[in-house]
């Protein structure tokens, strides 16, 4: 659906773009950099299924430096490096998922995150956020009612596309014992994990692979494109028990047999100035969250609270006589206002009555002023 409203407005530069996810900032030089001299060096060939050694044991590094005090270390035989994190999430349905298996997802979410165990064959099972005063929050009693022994695989967005939310330690530590009993895999998609604006000790958003051992039914997806601005890289990784990790290289053996040197080399240059480009990213993100958002608020009929990570806002246009359908909605204000969003159906599996209406705003702007003037096109779009 947000390619829909995409290819609504393709080739008109009078289009205020917010629809993807991902920032109009171009990845950091130093970056390009170090895929440049792989290429002049000549690393066109292939490489190991699951990454360059070297780049596996700097992930390593990198999350275990992230995790909070006791949590187990994690070597580099827990790392499958992937092409991008969109592979890494498919690797892992593919895994884990058979035709015929139960699985249980958190909506509203990113697409792909529930169309991936669909097209497994799984019998998909929603448990939905709820909007209250523009946040959204968790039922835990409905999603342990929703996770049986029966459920072979829970998926967890965390923080959230395209809401925001984000689980907090207690919650997290609930999901792991109840799922250790039912013997049920959990992935959790944390590409948002250093994209969080609440204060914490390691200035990220609580992880499941700060509370789970080693061995736990647990594999985490991770990505370079949001942190390290890096999304045409398509560079990813998978954190899973050591056990699982030869069996994953070889389902990247049958998709894609290995990512690009190259951008191996770009990554492994991210992840060592990381101390300079991801901070700054979240200081930027958190200003532009803080325009945006008291503007939309200023819009009667919309009902937005700040995001506590990620980049987006997600809000609802409340009269859902007119805006009930987003599809609809946001095609409409490409051609007439002239403002791309991401409609909230997109986001949603059979969306109840109160989850209509919702669009999603990419706030990563390198100008604030350009949130200002998209907010303006809207004012006057709902006044028409």
């Amino acid at each position: 659906m947000i390619r829909q409203v995409a290819n609504a407005g393709m080739g008109r530069s009078d289009v205020l773009k917010f629809w993807f996810g991902e920032s109009d900032e171009v990845t950091p030089s130093f970056i390009r950099d170090a895929a440049i001299l792989s290429l002049r060096q000549g690393e066109t060939f292939y490489a190991h299924n699951l990454g360059l050694p070297e780049v596996r044991q700097a992930i390593a590094d990198y999350s275990t430096g992230l995790r909070c005090p006791g949590a187990a270390p994690i070597g580099s035989d827990r790392i499958a490096v992937t092409s991008g994190g969109v592979n890494a999430l498919m690797l892992a349905v593919q895994a884990l998922v058979d035709a015929g298996d139960e699985v249980v997802a958190v909506t509203p979410v990113w697409p792909n995150l529930t169309a991936q165990p669909l097209i497994m064959g799984a019998a998909l099972r929603c448990v939905s956020l709820k909007p209250v005063a523009g946040q959204w929050q968790l039922d835990m009693g409905e999603l342990l009612s929703a996770i049986t022994p029966k459920t072979k695989l829970l998926i967890l967005n965390a923080p959230n596309n395209p809401t925001g939310w984000t689980l907090s330690r207690a919650e997290q530590e609930v999901i792991l014992a109840h799922c250790r009993t039912s013997g049920t895999w959990i992935l959790a998609d944390e590409v948002y994990e250093r994209l969080y604006f609440e204060p914490t000790p390691n200035g990220c958003a609580p992880s499941f692979l700060d509370i789970a051992g080693p061995d736990d039914r647990l594999v985490v997806a991770h990505s370079f494109s949001k942190s390290f601005l890096m999304t045409g890289w398509r560079l990813g990784w998978l954190v899973m028990p050591a056990s699982m990790t030869p069996h994953m290289g070889k389902l990247v053996e049958f998709n894609t047999s290995c990512a690009p040197v190259f951008v191996q080399r770009a990554g492994l240059a991210a992840l060592q100035g990381t101390d300079d480009v991801t901070p700054q990213l979240v200081a930027h993100l958190k200003t532009c969250r803080d325009t945006l958002v008291p503007l939309l608020q200023t819009l009667p009929g919309v009902d937005v609270a700040p995001a506590k990570g990620g980049m987006y806002a997600f809000f609802r246009l409340a009269d859902q006589a007119r805006f009930g359908n987003s599809l609809e909605t946001a095609k409409r204000l490409v051609v007439e206002a002239g403002l791309g969003l991401a409609p909230g159906n997109a986001f949603m599996v059979n969306p109840a009555p109160d989850a209509q209406g919702w669009l999603r705003w990419c706030f990563a702007s390198r100008d604030t002023a350009r949130l200002g003037q998209g907010v303006e096109r809207l004012r006057h779009w709902l006044t028409l």
